[in-house]
């Protein structure tokens, strides 16, 4: 081979080398973001509204090119081992206190909080009283929840045993079961109870709402240490999306509450 061929063999050679690293450098990282039905964060398919966590991803893929989110599907009860096992690498919206002791996550500030409360049917001489004492009452819970009342343990069989509870995977069912008067009380998701009674404001007349909280959250990411986005990275993306409007209008759309002050 002469000395010139060998020179052009070696040109086109650095130059395929140097376009797969460029092509490789602009293809972004791909980041799993784990989700489980749980309205409005999640909601399920056929609904005409995906839910604030869908919605929070399209934002971040419109926000920046590095990095592609994309949701994969997990369970309320499955979704500790599915991060530590790498299934997926990031979680949205979540509550340290649910279930999270002894898994290995790095958590994110999401300046979003949220809050639990109870609901039974409206009867003559049902006040708030009904919700002081949950003793002797049917309650209808989500199934791998966790719930103030209960020390936020998510226990099937305890929450049967301890509070004679019939556990779905459906706000809606817990809501019918109410109204139908085959449970006492449900306990729902404060933001799904306000976009329902939006979107069905005679059911206002139907249901009697505790003014007693279950619980208050305060609501982080749940990030995997060894993601391919680094706890910094990933915290710069959310700190530039609470910057914008479109994120507080989206978390209002949700009817859930904006914390402007950071908490340490």
């Amino acid at each position: 081979m002469s000395a010139v061929r060998l020179v052009f063999s070696g040109v086109l050679l650095l130059a395929l080398c140097l376009s797969c690293s460029s092509a490789s450098a602009a293809r972004p990282r791909e980041i799993l973001v784990g989700g489980y039905h749980f309205p409005p964060y999640l909601i399920k398919p056929e609904e005409q509204e995906p839910g604030l966590t869908p919605d929070l991803v399209a934002q971040l893929n419109r926000l920046q090119a590095r990095f592609h989110f994309s949701i994969v599907p997990t369970s309320a009860a499955r979704r500790y081992r599915d991060l530590e096992q790498g299934r997926y690498d990031l979680m949205l919206f979540e509550d340290p206190d649910w279930g999270w002791n002894g898994v290995r996550y790095q958590g994110i500030d999401m300046r979003t909080s949220d809050a639990e409360v109870y609901i039974a049917r409206t009867q003559p001489g049902r006040g708030q009283a009904f919700f002081d004492d949950l003793a002797g009452k049917r309650l209808a819970l989500y199934n791998g929840y966790h719930y103030g009342f209960a020390g936020f343990n998510a226990d099937p069989e305890y929450l049967f045993k301890r509070f004679s509870a019939t556990l779905t995977y459906s706000h809606d069912s817990n809501l019918l079961m109410v109204l139908h008067g085959r449970a006492d009380i449900a306990v729902v998701t404060r933001s799904y109870l306000d976009l329902l009674f939006a979107r069905e404001p005679a059911l206002r007349d139907n249901l009697l709402v505790s003014r007693r909280i279950d619980q208050e959250y305060h609501l982080y990411a749940m990030l995997r240490p060894d993601a391919p986005i680094t706890r910094d990275e990933m915290a710069g993306l959310l700190q530039n999306l609470q910057d914008d409007e479109a994120f507080q209008r989206l978390l209002a759309k949700y009817r859930l509450t904006f914390k402007k002050n950071d908490r340490r």
